[in-house]
């Protein structure tokens, strides 16, 4: 029996340490990074009242609702998109390989009209349902329109009374395409040409489903993040992450022994589990967000120093090293359980009431935390039941506790 739990803490331990080392680097280096980490576009936008629009609360929320539609629909990896002041927005881009034209897409105003040849407008924006990027039979690409149905009825009166004329679709002013109406279009749709590229139709068709801006903006302050900047701070950051785990490894050797032995493996386990639940989770790392897992790191050491402190202080008592071990992990359970479901109510309310990085923070902070009590609490325990029913070593110093009080009566004379 005893043979057959050593073989199995030692098989727990093997298989621990090597998927550690083989998968923690590939699994780091696979992360989505943010643009503190590998570099991108920052873009300072301001909006500015018009005749036909003023600058207000309710306008400048539709309008970081409408850029994070844009920028959501680009693909761009953790854009964030928050409001700063009464009138400007800041947009940050992460590893994007042409600022320019995200920026182009993201600030446009995309009012789209259609005229007839007296220049009155007939239909705009508001009578658009979708927008689709196409390829017809002949491979011309064409964004797809789709009306709603007042909108339908609307093109279908405008193509009827200019049968043999033309009626212009223009974008924000500017004339897309003219073409020549050759009969009455029914079923509320219609086609735009003259897109050179699919991704050309693609970004269209992104502008005009996600809706005009309600007021126009002005991009005033345009800044790139070089990957040189970026790979600096990745370096720093794993090289403070390096050290902080060394020393946080080296403390558990040196003040409990094969108990602190048992907590590295397990931290080792939770190192890799955060890694796979965030690259599971597809999020995206920031250095706020490496800040979270340093210190959730911390919280998980901190749960089995709370343990093996019960633990010593129950064999003080002349308890067996199995049940005063037992013993140890009833004890610190509550508290372990009350001081980390406190983190995790601040990181849901970090993250439901932040904005970017910090919610980036809070998603680190709070799955590592509940991790590291799975592994504090089941990994460890299993390991350490299994080092103590293995009966190697029995003097309790090569656990980090010391030998049991002795009681009794002395003798002296009468």
């Amino acid at each position: 029996m005893r043979k057959q739990e050593l073989i199995k803490l030692l098989a727990v331990i093997a298989a621990t340490v090597g998927l550690f080392f083989a998968f923690v680097s590939p699994l780091a280096h696979s992360i989505r990074q943010g643009l503190d980490l590998q570099g991108g576009t920052h873009v300072v936008l301001e909006a500015e009242d018009t005749p036909e629009a003023t600058v207000n609360d309710d306008a400048m929320e539709r309008v970081v609702h409408i850029m994070e539609k844009r920028v959501n629909e680009l693909g761009l990896t953790e854009p964030i998109i928050q409001r700063q002041g009464a009138r400007r927005v800041i947009v940050e881009l992460p590893g994007i390989k042409d600022p320019d034209k995200a920026i182009e897409v993201i600030g446009k105003t995309a009012m789209l009209e259609f005229k007839d040849e007296a220049g009155n407008t007939v239909l705009n924006g508001t009578d658009l349902k979708d927008a689709r990027e196409q390829t017809d039979q002949q491979g011309q690409n064409l964004v797809g329109l789709e009306f709603s149905d007042e909108g339908g009825k609307k093109f279908f009166d405008l193509t009827s009374k200019n049968v043999g004329k033309r009626i212009a679709i223009l974008l924000d002013g500017e004339v897309l395409t003219a073409p020549n109406v050759k009969e009455p279009i029914a079923g509320g749709k219609a086609v735009i040409t003259g897109s050179r590229t699919l991704e050309e139709a693609h970004n269209l068709a992104i502008l005009l489903r996600s809706g005009a801006l309600p007021v126009k903006v002005n991009i005033i302050e345009t800044r790139t993040v070089g990957p040189t900047l970026g790979q600096d701070s990745k370096d720093k950051s794993e090289f403070a992450f390096a050290i902080g785990i060394g020393a946080v490894l080296l403390f558990m050797l040196l003040f409990y022994r094969l108990s602190g032995f048992i907590a590295d493996i397990s931290l080792m386990a939770y190192v890799l589990l955060l890694l796979a639940a965030l690259k599971f989770l597809d999020a995206t790392l920031t250095l706020p967000g490496v800040a979270g897992i340093i210190l959730s790191i911390g919280m998980a050491v901190d749960a089995n120093v709370l343990i093996f402190e019960h633990f010593k202080e129950e064999y003080k008592t002349g308890k067996t090293l199995r049940a005063a071990m037992n013993s140890g992990f009833k004890r610190a359970f509550t508290t372990i359980f009350d001081s980390n479901i406190t983190t995790i109510i601040a990181s849901i309310v970090l993250f439901m009431f932040g904005t970017g990085s910090i919610r980036g923070f809070a998603i680190t902070l709070g799955l590592g935390v509940v991790l590291s009590m799975i592994t504090a609490i089941s990994l460890s325990q299993y390991m350490l039941k299994l080092l103590i029913g293995a009966n190697i070593f029995r003097n309790p110093a090569v656990f980090g506790a010391s030998q049991p009080e002795k009681s009794g009566e002395v003798m002296g004379r009468a």
